[in-house]
């Protein structure tokens, strides 16, 4: 066919599909999260304009059964039914309200949301990059890179990390997507996962041993690689054709407190390169050399402190965008209060495994930049809090995370400091939506997107609630996933559902509904992305007038574009949502029992809850780390998911085949005294512990 003629018709089957999709998210119905819920977690909908008191009923989707499944009372505009958790099948259910119709269908699932999100959440990554080859420079890269209109404060490789931290036997199933091809890493979209991998060009065989590495990893190690080659760049960066001053100049330049500008912010990119050293340790070393690590190490200790990363870092960008228009305290992109916290701690954890490590330098570091958010971290102070944006997540992300990962060493304040946040959430997000408003007079930006918060706040919920142990606060945490998923003023999901990105497999299954604007061409040239999250209500949506809630751009508002900040801000949601839902337990087999403790010559099994269940259909594997005697011997145990779609993996292992392989080549004994399982790395370790008697 005719490349112009198929150009037309799809830009008319575009045209209908939106104007279909904007007929169907402005009917009188509840909102729904359309994809669905997580199985025992919090379930929530709205429908604005239904008294307290309506009835609502739930019934499964496409039976001609008169009988609900479950019933309730509309308060507050909204129903709950977070009790509803029916045995796990693929059915699909639909909510029906009297007077107010009927939902869109939507599943109830084990680990729903990170089933249709965990890979969608990299792929943005893997498809946003400026190039192929980490040697590409900013000055090639609009905004700078290595995301388009990334800049140097992405933090890719941090949050990517921690990403695969959360959930890695996930992760490890997919490893065919990015390809090798001398030193460009290049993806295969859609991904061929149930082909095998043939490797054909000369120059995939060359490196045929990366190829087998997890597309996860293998991206992680890309944006590192990028960072090191880049950290001293203090050149210009890339800018659109037709301006001779460059982009920096016409959007925002980089400084410090003493006035100095910069047009590229090299500095964060240490902030990278020491989670990367973290994750060396941690989840790295099969993949990355340790000459690499020691390259990378070494420019953090050695700039360190002249790149500003012992502290948190105000007053760091200049900005000519209406929107954080002057010299802020902090900005929308990165430089967020606990940045600087974040990068220190994963340094200390990183140095105090170092035989010649300096964990006490970047502790003390840690523990001023914790002293400092605990003092002077102000929920009061939209530059703080929703004005960062796209930023904000970072700041109790990073509190969280030491008090995780280190709570010995956290400040006295610290978890109240979590605490007084976690009143200023419940305060604000009193309301149909349980959106975060910004004051009591206004709900939203009146002119601009606010995605990244929006975003990214469900994960700082989710972060925070972990460590408090606060179900109410989980709770509201997804209501901010079920705002990106359609429960929301718009009645759309954030992201547009383009047919092109259907095709790609780059678009949330179950989604009816996507939002109704695409900035195609945008700086980040995002409609070929997968997973991007495209606009956000703005305040004149609220509380319903889905008339006004999808605003393209026009004058004085910018509303649709979204942006790589945005989606790290999202992913940083993925990441975080497993920290009260990941089980681990070791059980009698026998009995079914949990155990403490065990004889050399018992046999103990292994049962992992953890968002591993992807096929319905079928048993799912996973792993999890056998670990003799604090680490002297390691290995990995096979899980098995108890049956299609349980979500329950189990495994198990007699206790004298373990050997502490230590005490083997010392001649002092084998077996083990001690013996914990665990799951997951870093603040998102689960694990359990059995102490080892006589036969």
């Amino acid at each position: 066919m005719n490349k112009f003629i198929t150009l037309i018709l799809v830009t008319a089957l575009s045209a209908l599909h939106l104007m279909a999709q904007e007929s169907r998210a402005r009917a009188p119905r509840p909102f729904v999260n359309q994809a669905g819920y997580n199985l025992d977690e919090a379930k929530r909908f709205t429908c604005p304009g239904a008294p307290d008191g309506t009835p609502f009923s739930i019934y499964a989707h496409g039976t001609n059964s008169s009988r609900p499944l479950f019933t309730g009372t509309i308060k507050g505009e909204a129903g709950d039914f977070t009790a509803f958790n029916p045995a796990p099948s693929g059915t699909e259910y639909v909510i029906k309200v009297k007077g107010f119709g009927r939902s869109v269908p939507f599943w109830i699932a084990d680990h729903l949301m990170e089933k249709l999100s965990s890979r969608l959440a990299y792929q943005f990554f893997i498809d946003v990059r400026g190039g192929f080859t980490p040697q590409l420079s900013p000055a090639n890269v609009t905004g700078g890179g290595p995301s388009r209109d990334g800049g140097g404060q992405g933090l890719e490789a941090t949050f990517e990390g921690l990403l695969y931290a959360s959930n890695p036997a996930l992760f490890d199933r997919w490893n065919k997507e990015l390809r090798y091809y001398d030193n460009r890493l290049y993806p295969i979209i859609p991904p061929p996962d149930d082909e095998p991998l043939e490797l054909k060009e000369y120059h995939e065989k060359k490196v045929a041993e990366l190829q087998d590495r997890p597309d996860l990893v293998k991206l992680i190690l890309w944006h590192a690689e990028w960072a090191y080659n880049n950290h001293q760049y203090k050149g210009h960066t890339g800018g659109f054709s037709g301006r001779a001053d460059g982009y920096e100049t016409w959007v925002r330049q980089f400084g410090s407190d003493d006035g100095s500008l910069q047009s590229f912010d090299y500095q964060n990119l240490l902030d990278q390169l020491a989670a990367v050293c973290a994750f060396y340790h941690s989840l790295l070393k099969p993949y990355l050399s340790r000459e690499t690590y020691q390259k990378y190490r070494q420019a953090c200790l050695d700039k360190w402190e002249a790149y500003d990363r012992h502290q948190e870092v105000r007053y760091w960008v200049k900005s000519r965008k209406w929107i954080d228009e002057g010299r802020l305290e902090f900005n929308e992109q990165g430089s967020a209060f606990g940045q600087g916290l974040l990068r220190n701690l994963l340094m200390y954890l990183s140095e105090r495994n170092e035989p010649d490590g300096q964990p006490e330098r970047f502790l003390k570091y840690a523990q001023g930049c914790a002293a400092d958010m605990i003092k002077n971290w102000d929920f009061n102070n939209p530059v703080h809090t929703w004005r960062a944006r796209n930023a904000e997540h970072i700041t109790p992300q990073a509190l969280a995370l030491f008090l995780i990962t280190a709570p010995e060493h956290a400040p006295a304040g610290a978890k109240e400091k979590l605490a007084a946040w976690r009143d200023y959430i419940l305060k604000r997000t009193d309301n149909l939506w349980h959106y975060r408003t910004h004051s009591d007079t206004e709900w939203a930006h009146p002119k601009s997107k606010e995605v990244g918060t929006v975003a990214g706040l469900g994960g700082a919920i989710f972060a925070v609630a972990s460590v408090l142990g606060d179900e109410k606060l989980r709770a509201i945490g997804w209501s901010q996933v079920n705002f990106v998923f359609g429960c929301n003023p718009a009645g759309a999901h954030l992201s547009n559902k383009s047919a092109l990105r259907v095709a790609m497999k780059g678009y949330w299954d179950g989604v009816e509904v996507g939002w109704p604007f695409s900035y195609v061409h945008g700086t980040g040239v995002l409609g070929a992305v997968r997973g991007t999250l495209d606009g956000s209500p703005t305040n004149a949506a609220f509380p319903y007038h889905p008339e006004k809630a999808a605003s393209g751009d026009k004058p004085g508002v910018y509303g649709t574009e979204g942006w790589s900040i945005t989606n790290r801000a999202w992913m940083g949601t993925v990441t975080f949502s497993t920290a009260g839902s990941h089980r681990l337990r070791l059980l009698d087999p026998k009995t079914g029992k949990e155990i403490s403790s065990a004889k050399l010559s018992d046999t103990v099994r292994v049962e992992l809850k953890a968002a591993l269940n992807q096929d319905w259909r079928k048993a799912e594997t996973g792993w999890v780390e056998v670990i003799v005697d604090e680490g002297r011997s390691k290995q990995r145990l096979t899980v098995t998911e108890t049956g299609p779609n349980t979500g329950i993996f189990t495994g198990e292992f007699k206790v004298s085949d373990l050997k502490n392989q230590t005490a083997v080549l010392a001649g002092s004994g084998q077996f083990p005294k001690k013996v914990t399982v665990s799951y997951g790395y870093l603040g998102f370790t689960k694990s359990a512990t059995l102490s080892v008697g006589e036969r």
